[in-house]
């Protein structure tokens, strides 16, 4: 029997089985099974060497990749499905376009979860002394007994946990540390052909954002919300003695510092690095005098004083 007929049957085995405290043991442990037969389909494609953005949509397009569709039934092998959600594996940020719901399910059937964030649950392996449990909350959806079983499916007989939310269920996910927890947004074009109420319900729900590419509207906000999931902000340079340049736009992640900025306008800089004068939202006032560790934010300037 396949890895994908073993998941298929253990899928089934978890659907059927009655939920309640007598089977909750028997439950974990079959997830944890699933979860490592599904590890083994989670590696990214050897050919995505660099991260970028993932359009999902039919069919799937980027500025990096040109990917074939995604369709249902992706993580069993259909369509080339499962060599294609790796890669997007490597991505910064997902936009979903139509088939929200198919998307999702192929997505997280392969490790890939949009708009969560990553249990807080500290995990560390040692080299004896069991199975150290500790919570700081109350957990409704595990034991300690579990807690104690799941480890030793992954060849962890001694390890220290300490629960910090009550997220239990992803407990295994902690242990394979093969998840990726990644930001999604779910963009509805055409909205110009649809009625007002219809686009308001749509907009309100968390992650969306309506547009109408036809009548060129709330591109520039798709653009914002882009910015935003990406953790991108922009720094303008300034020449001594002379206005900021601004169409010389410096992209940075957000809580970008001084340091990288020098390197970006040019590498020789580094040696010569005496300090940077920042104008800006990131200042006490203006200009103000930084090092290499300054924070930068938006829109701010910068001009760089050699030795």
């Amino acid at each position: 029997m396949g890895i994908l007929e073993k998941i298929s049957e253990m899928e089934k085995e978890i659907a059927w089985t009655q939920k309640n405290k007598a089977t909750e043991c028997h439950l974990g442990l079959l997830k944890a099974k699933l979860a490592k037969y599904r590890a083994q389909l989670l590696e990214p494609s050897k050919s995505a060497s660099s991260k970028g953005r993932a359009l999902m949509q039919h069919p799937v397009s980027s500025p990096s990749w040109n990917l074939p569709g995604i369709i249902e039934g992706a993580t069993q092998g259909k369509g080339h499905g499962q060599p294609m959600i790796a890669v997007t594996r490597m991505a910064d940020v997902i936009i979903t376009m139509l088939e929200r719901s198919l998307l999702e399910k192929e997505l997280e059937s392969m490790g890939n979860h949009l708009n969560k964030h990553k249990p807080n649950i500290y995990f560390k392996p040692k080299k004896g002394g069991g199975i150290s449990f500790n919570s700081t909350v109350t957990l409704a959806q595990c034991s300690e007994k579990l807690v104690q079983l799941i480890p030793h499916k992954y060849e962890t007989f001694s390890a220290e946990v300490l629960f910090q939310e009550d997220c239990s269920p992803e407990f295994i996910h902690v242990i394979v540390d093969n998840r990726m927890y990644m930001p999604c947004l779910y963009v509805y074009n055409k909205s110009d052909q649809i009625s007002m109420e219809e686009v308001d319900c749509l907009a309100q729900k968390p992650n969306n954002v309506v547009i109408s590419c036809g009548i060129k509207l709330n591109l520039d906000f798709l653009l914002e919300k882009l910015w935003e999931y990406l953790a991108l902000t922009c720094i303008y340079t300034k020449k001594k003695g002379q206005r900021s340049d601004s169409t010389d736009t410096i992209i940075l992640r957000k809580g970008g510092l001084v340091g990288p900025v020098y390197h970006r306008i040019h590498r020789s800089l580094a040696s010569q690095f005496k300090y940077a004068l920042v104008w800006g939202t990131s200042t006490k006032y203006s200009p103000q005098r930084v090092g290499l560790t300054h924070t930068m934010e938006r829109e701010d300037v910068i001009q760089i004083v050699k030795k």
